[in-house]
């Protein structure tokens, strides 16, 4: 076994790599990647460059001054014209619409019976921008007769939001750890992706193989086991060299992005704060825009990368094999891709349950009890621990047993599904022409 098993992880490997199709996408999805995020917040300017006028028809004695132009929206009073001629004017001008206020005895009647016409259904940031508008006055009307003058108003209208620091001075930036709990879920739902794909190439291979009874000649050779752990280990070695191009790939665009981006590097390694009491018992100066903005570079700079990395690869290769080994025993079981089709979605379900719960169990309570349960459970762990991962390890992060317990389990499950599967792919491997069902499946497990 020791001599044969590295000649079948070889083949395999050799066989993943020099694919047309896999060299094509190892270099060309860095690429693609970057190109659908730079082409997302294109279009994303592109659709808030386009600048919406809004024509008024005010016949009342409110609302004079309120609509004022912005970056997005421009106000067209009209004056001197008739309700009729209004709208004409403004499907002729092909404005986004006319807001029509009409005279009555109050400024909750003129805002009740108020309207908004339009060619098509208005958006939901024009039509929030005009309410805005009509809220505020009547807030303050609504004030002003509880005895609230206007500069009290204003002042009660000014925004709050808490400064927030650690105990040693450091500023801290609102929504860093939403930012943190999406970064674990990319790596997440990358490993899922993975596992679907590198487990199919596994399958495929295998049925392939059968099909073309070349395994006839194969198995003459080595042992169902061997050939099935090549196969596994020989296609987990091209996703590890496909993911170690990407990784060096993503850090070259990263070093371009903050090249344009104008962020200076070493004002984002630790112990170059920007917000820091020196004193150390005075509370921190307020931060400014472009403070707020390195604050939230220095966060996501000091995410523990590296620890991310490692156990991504960690967590992507033991959950590989626990699946792919799955899938080496349907490839073997089946005759043809058609029959697979009733075996593969109970294993893509616990993935779809660990992305979905995941988010939303970890996003709100990281360390809260569903988040710990299906960190540990093997079958969801390596995308679930994942998402808890970029707090770190340790205080304030994932507990060190928790870990360690996580991958003891995921090292047994591995141990115990390879030794499933290998029953099944002895078996299946030569059965042709029959459709398997889950009952005769259990009756190979017993051979």
């Amino acid at each position: 076994m020791s001599r044969k098993l590295p000649l079948i992880v070889k083949r395999e490997y050799l066989a993943k790599v020099r694919n047309k199709s896999f060299v094509i996408m190892t270099f060309l999805s860095p690429v693609l990647m970057v190109g659908m995020v730079v082409l997302i917040a294109y279009l994303t300017k592109l659709n808030d460059s386009d600048k919406k006028v809004v024509g008024i028809f005010n016949e009342s004695d409110y609302f004079s001054a309120d609509f004022n132009t912005t970056e997005n929206v421009a106000y067209f009073q009209f004056f001197n014209l008739d309700f009729q001629a209004a709208i004409d004017s403004v499907k002729q001008m092909g404005y986004s619409g006319l807001l029509h206020i009409p005279r009555e005895a109050g400024l909750e009647e003129v805002a009740k019976k108020s309207f908004f016409y339009s060619k098509d259904a208005p958006s939901t940031m024009l039509l929030n921008r005009i309410e805005s508008v009509f809220q505020d006055r009547l807030r303050e009307s609504r004030l002003l007769d509880l005895g609230v003058s206007s500069s009290d108003f204003a002042s009660v209208r000014n925004e709050f939001e808490i400064n927030t620091s650690t105990f040693n001075g450091q500023q801290n930036v609102k929504g860093i750890n939403e930012i943190k709990a999406g970064i674990g879920g990319a790596f997440g739902y990358l490993i899922m992706m993975f596992i679907i794909i590198y487990g199919g190439f596994v399958m495929r291979s295998v049925i392939e193989e059968k099909t073309s009874r070349i395994i006839e000649i194969i198995i003459s050779s080595v042992k169902p086991f061997q050939l099935m752990l090549g196969k596994i280990i020989g296609t987990s070695l091209a996703g590890i060299t496909q993911f170690g191009i990407w990784i060096i790939s993503a850090g070259i665009l990263f070093l371009i992005a903050m090249a344009l981006l104008d962020i200076d590097v070493n004002a984002l390694t630790p112990g170059q704060d920007l917000i820091r009491n020196a004193a150390g018992d005075m509370a921190p100066p307020i931060p400014t825009a472009d403070d707020t903005l390195m604050l939230y570079s220095q966060e996501i700079f000091k995410i523990p990368w590296l620890t991310l990395i490692v156990f991504f690869l960690l967590y992507f290769i033991l959950g590989y094999l626990i699946y792919s080994s799955i899938y080496a025993a349907i490839g073997a079981a089946v005759d043809n891709e058609t029959d697979t089709q009733q075996f593969i979605f109970p294993i893509i379900l616990p993935l779809m349950l660990a992305i979905y719960v995941g988010f939303f169990s970890v996003f709100s309570n990281p360390h809260g009890p569903i988040a710990v349960g299906f960190s540990l459970f093997p079958l969801t762990s390596p995308i679930v621990m994942m998402m808890r991962l970029p707090e770190g390890i340790g205080e304030g992060g994932v507990p060190i047993w928790q870990l360690a317990s996580s991958i003891v389990l995921l090292i047994g499950t591995f141990i115990g599904t390879v030794w499933l599967a290998a029953k099944i792919y002895r078996v299946g491997i030569l059965m042709y022409g029959r459709k398997p069902t889950y009952k005769e499946l259990y009756k190979w497990l017993k051979y």
